[in-house]
């Protein structure tokens, strides 16, 4: 039974025919219409100095979506820590926390882009002892009770509503990530299933459940038309910019993606990474799809114009999730 989702990173490149002003509140709107007919998460990005306005700031946009939905989970997918003060950042989760009523999950990562690192002052090599430290550090910051950090006692309050703490996911694609997710984190979520595979043998290995093979289930960004060929000649400059600029990222820094780089938008069509469905073909589709599939909707992908971005959605909503609700599939 596939989860619905959204997702929001907030590029505007220079194709975007709309304002930064208008996407963020267009994203903030989605959120609640999301949450008013039951999609169950958003997911929000990070990323810095980005010429197309990536959103750099996730968490001041999982405040704003907090405060306008009651139930829909907000996952930060993800939050590159080493680039945030440790005490800063426990204070500004167990904030979220509290005014989402425990809705605000993290995904800490590493990062992998030098460019970021620089901007703070940082060298990536600080990476591997920032990543070490940062789940342990959490789990006492968040206890209310007075700790030492680096020489000096810390008590950092007020302490998040959520019971005993705020969940703590870790992303990565190595080995060594899958360890210290085991010891350190409530779950992990890997580049790919084979580092799933280390994090398991890392569990068992720790004495802790098995949570079993990471499920193959490909992501596919999901858009309904019912005009799908218009629609995608419409989304075609922003998906593709969206793909390449995340595959040239990864390039640079020699780490891998799931986002590949394509030539042109019909290559990037056949690849089905975007998928622009009717809504009969959703519904098929849906039927059909394993149970960690998510149907993931990226309405404002690459600085789609929010009219645009809605009549997706509206129409998923109307014709597809009606017919999937009645038949338990979504």
């Amino acid at each position: 039974m596939p989860d619905v989702m959204l997702r929001f990173d907030m590029r505007q490149p220079e194709i975007a025919k709309t304002s930064q002003a208008d996407l963020y509140q267009a994203a903030i709107e989605m959120c609640a219409w999301g949450d008013n007919n039951n999609i169950g998460s958003v997911h929000l990005s990070e990323h810095h100095g980005s010429p197309d306005g990536y959103c750099p700031s996730p968490l001041v946009l999982a405040s704003a979506i907090a405060t306008r939905t009651k139930s829909m989970r907000i996952f930060i997918s993800a939050l590159i820590a080493p680039l945030h003060d440790p005490v800063r950042l426990a204070e500004d989760l167990a904030v979220l926390d509290i005014i989402s009523r425990g809705r605000v999950i993290p995904v800490v990562s590493g990062g992998y882009r030098e460019e970021e690192f620089i901007a703070v002052g940082k060298d990536l090599s600080v990476r591997k002892k920032y990543m070490d430290d940062i789940g342990p550090f959490l789990k006492k910051a968040w206890s209310g009770e007075a700790f030492e950090y680096e020489g000096r006692a810390i008590t950092i309050t007020p302490k998040p509503f959520s019971q005993p703490r705020p969940m703590i996911l870790m992303g990565g694609s190595s080995k060594a990530a899958a360890r210290r997710a085991a010891r350190d984190s409530d779950f992990f979520i890997p580049s790919g299933p084979e580092i799933f595979e280390y994090y398991r043998e890392a569990l068992k290995a720790l004495g802790k459940p098995d949570p079993g093979p990471m499920p193959s289930a490909p992501s596919t960004v999901t858009f309904v038309s019912k005009d799908p060929d218009a629609y995608w000649e419409i989304i075609a400059p922003h998906v593709l910019h969206e793909t390449n600029m995340y595959a040239d990222w990864a390039e640079k820094a020699q780490v891998f993606s799931p986002y590949k780089h394509f030539d042109s938008s019909d290559d990037l069509r056949s690849s089905r990474a975007y998928k622009v469905y009717r809504p009969q073909e959703l519904i098929d589709a849906a039927r059909d799809m394993v149970g960690a599939q998510p149907i993931m909707f990226h309405p404002l992908c690459g600085g789609i114009h929010p009219d645009l971005a809605w009549s997706s959605l509206h129409l998923f909503m109307d014709e597809v999730m009606p017919i999937l609700r009645e038949e338990g599939v979504a």
